[in-house]
This record gives C-alpha cells, structure tokens and sequence, in this order.
C-alpha cells in the first residue's frame, strides 16, 4: 500500500452510482492518491449484491475492504433490531447507525483517511452540500463534478459490462436490504410482500413484537400486518431512502414506545 500519500477512501455501498464514483475516483486520483474502497457488508441484502461486488471489484483492479462494527461481527440488521428493541422512527433506525456509522468511526480510529467519496450524483447537489456543511466537510463531489446523474451511472456500468444489482430488476428502488425498515410507503411494502413474502412476514412479525408501526396508511402509523394488500402510496420510482454509511441518524433508544410515530 503506498504510504507517501493522501488517503481517499470511497464508501461502496453495492449500488450503481458508488460503483461508478469509486470507478471515478481511481481515474482521477489513482496516480497521486492511495486509493481504498470500503464497503459495509449487511447480510439483509439481497445475496446478488455479493456477486455485483465481486464484479465491480475486477473492474476496479482494487480489492474492496469489509468494514464492519466489531459489536456486530455478524452484520445483520435483524440483530441489531432485537438488540436494541428499536427499528425505525422518527429517530432513524439504529441499523444504519450501528452497521455503518459506527463501523465507520471505528475504521477512521485505526486508519488515517484525508479524504471520503459517497455516490452523491448530479441530482444531489444540495444534499451533498448539506453533507459537507453538516458531516463531512472532506468530502469530493466526484459524480457531481462529472454531471453522472443515477441514470448516467446505471448506463455506465451496463456499457462495462456489469450487471447491477437483481434488487433493481426486481422493482426496488435501490440496492439496500429487502425490507428496508426506513420505508413507510405501502407502495413499497406491498411491492416487498409480493417479491420477497417471507421477508414481508419476518418484518411484520418483529416489528410487531417489537412495538414499530412501520408503514403510513392514510395518514397514520400501522403495523405491517394491518397493512391491506391492495393499499398504495407513492410510485417506486420516486421512493428514496437509499441507505448510506453517512445517512443522518440520531437514535434515542431512551424512548422506545414513541416507534414509526
């Protein structure tokens, strides 16, 4: 590894536009930067994720590191849930948190990062900003300066050859995990009953045990098996709540009874 130069650190969160903001990244700075590709591994994803990571790995030419929270050596969402007795709200889910924040703190405490690239497109320039304000001010806007918007990169990783994630061709609307608990679209959550039932019926079985009512229906909280099969919200393609390693959570664990309020 060198050693002489800056470090920039790329977050792959095994969806299209990190994959290309990574691809990005080493053309640009690959000659005077020491360039290092990190990814959270969250065994909720879909399983193709591991194959589109491999793929983009050999395009890359660079190994990409598992970063993980040593509490959780399992990195699974679904323990973090039973653990903390939490899974989303108005607080955000510890699952980003704890999977992704905080094994991102404690890769940062043994390792001198100068830089951090996330897959922010052209379509989010004022979260960006917002991010560099409010997160990380050493952050480069890598898609951003290169006008790559979410569609751009999804075209540039078919032109080389890379298959995304199944997670898109099934419907979703991003490559996070299936039952993503930060969702309360009944668009989403019925789309996920007919895709992946058994994943519906664990979800609704923990958050129900649980206490978290994480669906809006007509304009309240309900619990995932009260939701009916037919109801809708949103379209899939205007849902967005991709879930990345700097995503803003404050969790107050404290007040648990106030879940999906």
């Amino acid at each position: 590894m060198k050693t002489d130069e800056e470090t920039i650190a790329v977050w792959f969160s095994s969806g299209c536009a990190s994959a290309v903001a990574a691809k990005l990244t080493i053309l640009k700075y690959g000659k005077s930067h020491n360039i290092r590709i990190l990814n959270n591994p969250v065994i909720e994803e879909d399983a193709d994720n591991i194959r589109f990571l491999r793929d983009v790995e050999k395009w890359l030419g660079l190994p990409i590191e598992c970063v993980f929270n040593k509490k959780y050596p399992l990195c699974s969402a679904v323990e973090v849930w039973e653990k903390r007795q939490y899974m989303s709200g108005v607080s955000g889910a510890p699952c980003t948190l704890e999977l992704k924040k905080h094994a991102r703190v404690q890769f940062e405490m043994d390792n001198d990062i100068d830089w951090h690239v996330l897959g922010f497109t052209s379509e989010e320039t004022g979260r960006f900003n917002n991010f560099v304000t409010n997160e990380r001010a050493n952050t480069l806007p890598v898609l951003i300066d290169a006008g790559m918007s979410k569609a751009d990169c999804y075209k540039y990783l078919q032109d080389a050859g890379i298959a995304p994630p199944v997670s898109y061709a099934n419907g979703y609307p991003n490559a996070n995990c299936i039952g993503c608990v930060k969702a309360t679209s009944p668009t989403y959550w019925n789309h996920v009953r007919k895709m992946n039932p058994d994943i519906f019926i664990e979800r609704a079985e923990q958050s129900r045990r649980i206490g978290a009512k994480l669906v809006r229906y007509k304009g309240k909280r309900i619990y995932l098996d009260e939701l009916p099969e037919d109801a809708k919200g949103l379209p899939m393609k205007n849902l967005d709540f991709e879930c990345g390693i700097f995503c803003h959570t404050t969790i107050a664990i404290t007040t648990p009874n106030k879940q999906g309020d």
